[in-house]
């Protein structure tokens, strides 16, 4: 296959463009440009089911910076972000850097084409780079030249799997991936988690839940759903910071919710857990 162009660099020649990616699918629901008709046929496949997607998606984006800002609140200064996708629409280094320029940031993806485009959109930033690794190989992830050059994990990092987790299937014992990220973290690390959902009190349940796994079977990103307590399972060993484990949208909301306000959107779980 031959390269194709994505700014001022080729993309790497082994990209299948046959084959729609979740980092890209997310790119679009989340208005990005960084994705191929491919992504926006699943992307819009899906929507047919969920008509909800594009909103859930925003739900995970917002939690994700409502995360980064308490961690930054409770002195965290460099973040490592497991499964980041294209850095684009309001990312980690932008909402952090809002509050304290110094900020250091590694994105990891195993997508080459989210990261061939995070390298060339982040080519001019300063201590934030990008490391093409899978999160499911913590070692290879922790002693990058990437990691090592910008984090110094003496010290808390926050280390990110937001809309990641759900890409890891049981066979590859996702609490033991996190238990290896969790060995390395110091004392005052956060871990931030956000999970898809199939619930029965969620949006996504049952037939539904089936059809969207199936289509992101076509993908390089198989989907595993899991319950509210097995998301909460992942966070074992860490002391959950409050309110806990909840629906997306009702993690330290940034305005008041009522009890059913976007009960649609409860299509995932998220919760921040501290090591001690």
């Amino acid at each position: 296959m031959s390269s194709v162009t994505t700014g001022p660099r080729p993309l790497p020649a082994q990209v299948d463009l046959d084959r729609p990616s979740a980092a890209r699918v997310h790119d679009y629901w989340l208005g990005g440009s960084h994705n191929f008709a491919v992504d926006r046929e699943l992307a819009e496949r899906a929507e047919r089911i969920v008509p909800e997607l594009p909103a859930a998606m925003r739900e995970y984006r917002a939690f994700l910076r409502r995360a980064v800002r308490f961690c930054l609140d409770s002195g965290v200064r460099q973040f490592l972000d497991l499964g980041s996708g294209i850095p684009t629409v309001g990312n980690v280094h932008e909402v952090a850097r809002a509050v304290d320029p110094a900020v250091r940031v590694v994105y990891v993806d195993r997508d080459p084409v989210a990261v061939s485009h995070s390298r060339v959109m982040l080519a001019d930033v300063p201590d934030v780079d990008v490391l093409h690794a899978d999160l499911r190989d913590p070692e290879r992830v922790l002693d990058s030249p990437e990691v090592a050059g910008l984090l110094d994990l003496d010290h808390p990092v926050a280390v990110l799997m937001v809309s990641s987790l759900h890409f890891v299937p049981d066979s590859d014992d996702p609490a033991g991936v996190i238990g290896r990220y969790r060995e390395a973290m110091a004392p005052g690390s956060h871990l931030v988690l956000a999970h898809a959902t199939g619930d029965s009190d969620a949006r996504l349940v049952g037939e539904q839940a089936a059809r969207v796994a199936a289509l992101y079977r076509r993908s390089a990103d198989c989907l595993t759903l899991r319950s509210r307590a097995e998301v909460t399972a992942l966070l074992t060993g860490f002391a959950l910071v409050e309110p806990g484990v909840t629906r997306v949208p009702d993690w330290r909301p940034d305005t008041p919710r009522t009890a059913d306000e976007h009960p649609h959107r409860n299509i995932g779980y998220a919760g921040v857990g501290r090591r001690v």
